[in-house]
């Protein structure tokens, strides 16, 4: 036992244990560091960030994964980015019946047909001549009645029979 208790009195059991204190220290004061860094990148508000810095400081290693807890689940430029991704999707979507069907030109909304291919993009109204959208059954300029555009099927062939040989 007097081994044990020399060790603890001796010189190297002192500068292990400065330098353990040291080494505890450093590291707290990095997480937070890190507290401060990934705060600043989720959240907008400076009271937030602040708090979540002296929980770090007042509960050190503890404050650590209680601000991971309730830390906001993704960056303020990952929930910027992904707003503009979705406004231009908007953006695209709005604008894909601005091109004809056939032949991906770009038409106006009062077309009526394509002036590249020609192919019937509207009907138009009877009275005014507006161009109709294709469910309407009353043209909204004049209120006249649309009738449904016939849809001209090709005319069915009977099957043909093979002749037995």
């Amino acid at each position: 036992m007097t081994v044990v208790a020399s060790f603890f009195s001796s010189g190297t059991w002192l500068a292990v244990r400065n330098l353990l204190i040291f080494f505890a220290v450093v590291f707290w004061l990095a997480t937070v560091f890190w507290i401060y860094k990934d705060a600043r990148r989720r959240l907008e508000d400076p009271w937030l960030i602040g708090v979540s810095v002296m929980l770090g400081v007042i509960v050190p290693f503890l404050g650590v994964f209680v601000y991971m807890l309730f830390r906001p689940p993704e960056y303020l430029e990952d929930v910027r980015e992904r707003e503009l991704e979705i406004k231009a999707m908007e953006d695209r979507l709005s604008k894909r019946d601005l091109h004809c069907p056939v032949c991906r030109s770009e038409v106006d909304v009062s077309f009526l047909v394509c002036p590249i291919c020609t192919t019937k993009l509207k009907q138009a109204c009877v009275n005014c001549k507006q161009p109709l959208e294709a469910l309407w059954q009353v043209c909204p300029y004049c209120e006249t009645q649309v009738e449904p555009a016939a849809v001209a099927l090709p005319a069915l062939e009977p099957p043909r029979r093979r002749r037995a040989r």
